[in-house]
């Protein structure tokens, strides 16, 4: 389920949204903050741990931009502050460390997505829209929609393009969470825990065969949607989106 935002938010680039940018280094903050400024964001900026934290727990949010190597006190254990006093906005973690167990770490810790360092600044900002978007979704949504394709929560179905697919129940489970975190890459490990409830080490191609197998129910024909992305899982994409 989305987290509700911490504040109420209008349109994606009004002013009236809060960004919380805690980060250590100087040229990055700058560079990655200017743009958020220029997104249309009011970005409040944090240089080390106790700031970020003394921030972050004061609530009013709409989106924070963590980095998890803070000096002073770390991100994961910033995230861990804002989710046991009550805050649900939306948490981005910016880290060097990625490899699975570390993103896995990060996610069940609250996070709501992460990005590898170095990154692309049009990458940053589109991970900060799903972010936003996700969070405005309100909590009785029963239609999720990405691109041409739709996927009815109620019903059970699937639409592209208007037409109905033929899609099996566990291949529809997987399609759901992709559609909840679109443009997220997401890892082998966290679509084995989520969509078939494995939180233990297993050697199975139950993932890949799920994967290969959704693909065709949504269309060879048809421009792709499911992506691999080499060393670290799948992501829900369309052309032109990274």
């Amino acid at each position: 389920m989305p987290h509700a935002p911490c504040s109420s938010i209008g349109q994606i680039y009004q002013p009236a949204r809060r960004l919380l940018f805690a980060e250590d280094d100087q040229a990055l903050r700058v560079h990655a903050g200017s743009a958020m400024e220029s997104w249309g964001f009011q970005v409040v900026y944090a240089e080390d741990g106790h700031k970020g934290k003394a921030l972050a727990v004061q609530g009013g949010w709409d989106c924070i931009v963590l980095d998890r190597r803070l000096p002073g006190v770390d991100g994961l254990s910033i995230l861990k502050e804002i989710r046991l006093s009550g805050g649900d906005c939306p948490v981005l973690f910016l880290t060097t460390m990625d490899g699975v167990r570390d993103r896995v770490e990060g996610l069940r810790s609250g996070a709501d997505d992460y990005l590898v360092k170095p990154f692309a600044l049009p990458e940053l900002k589109a991970r900060i829209e799903t972010l936003l978007r996700r969070a405005d979704q309100p909590s009785n949504v029963t239609r999720l929609v990405f691109g041409d394709l739709e996927l009815d929560l109620v019903r059970r179905e699937v639409f592209r393009r208007g037409v109905k697919l033929y899609i099996q129940s566990q291949e529809m489970r997987l399609l759901e969470y992709f559609m909840r975190h679109p443009l997220i890459v997401i890892s082998r490990t966290m679509l084995l825990e989520h969509v078939w409830g494995i939180d233990f080490p297993v050697h199975t191609n139950l993932v890949e065969t799920h994967i290969s197998r959704l693909r065709e129910r949504l269309g060879r024909d048809a421009p792709a949607l499911l992506h691999t992305v080499k060393g670290q899982g799948y992501v829900l994409r369309a052309h032109g989106q990274g």
